[in-house]
């Protein structure tokens, strides 16, 4: 089961830092049908650049694996603050004010910030490298 559950887990990280960074993709070069508000924003403008930025390389670190708990804790929040300022003041529930993606993307990334990034991961690699590394030291000490 435990097999499972990793390959289910990095299945998840993989598709969940795929789509986010998709978005941040679309936010900052208007590609996949562009951003929600329609044009790209300005260098620095925000907080629209400053979350593709984040949507992108954080969504991306993930979407590999790598830094994953501080990357997916970093997607989280910033998705938490979208819901609480964009979303929040348009109703109280997400069916009501839009903001459904946001409050799934910060609940996933919550998630994968306390259960890692699962067996088939650039952490779960360096880790292991890292380890047989002090192994060798060890033994010829």
């Amino acid at each position: 089961m435990t097999k499972l559950r990793d390959a289910a887990l990095s299945l998840f990280r993989i598709v969940v830092g795929l789509l986010f960074a998709c978005h941040g993709a679309a936010t900052l070069f208007g590609v996949l049908g562009g951003p929600y508000g329609g044009t790209t924003p300005s260098i620095g403008q925000w907080p629209d650049w400053w979350a593709g930025v984040i949507e992108l390389g954080a969504g991306g670190l993930v979407l590999i694996g790598l830094a994953t708990r501080i990357a997916a804790l970093l997607c989280s929040g910033t998705m938490a603050y979208a819901y609480f300022t964009v979303h929040l003041p348009k109703g109280l529930f997400p069916l009501q004010n839009g903001g459904e993606t946001a409050a799934m993307f910060s609940w996933s990334f919550l998630m994968l910030a306390l259960l890692g990034s699962g067996a088939w991961s650039l952490d779960k690699l360096v880790s292991h490298l890292h380890h047989r590394g002090e192994n060798a030291t060890v033994q010829q000490i």
